[in-house]
C-alpha cells in the first residue's frame, strides 16, 4: 500500500530561514515587474518580523 499521508515533524530554526530563502529567490524572479516589486517588498518586511520576533 502506498501511503499518501505526510508525517508531521517539528520544523527547526534552519528550516525555516531556508523557505524565507527560497520565498524571496522567487521573489527576485518576479522583481522586475511593479508587481513583484511590491510583493518582494512584503515578503522581506514579513521575513524581518518573523526574524526579529525569534530574537
Amino acid at each position: 500500500m502506498v501511503r499518501l499521508r505526510r508525517r508531521t515533524q517539528a520544523r527547526s530554526r534552519t528550516d525555516e530561514k531556508l523557505t524565507v530563502l527560497i520565498v524571496l529567490v522567487c521573489g527576485i524572479i518576479v522583481a522586475p515587474t511593479a508587481f513583484g516589486q511590491g510583493v518582494l517588498d512584503i515578503v522581506g518586511q514579513l521575513a524581518s518580523g518573523i526574524n526579529d520576533s525569534g530574537r
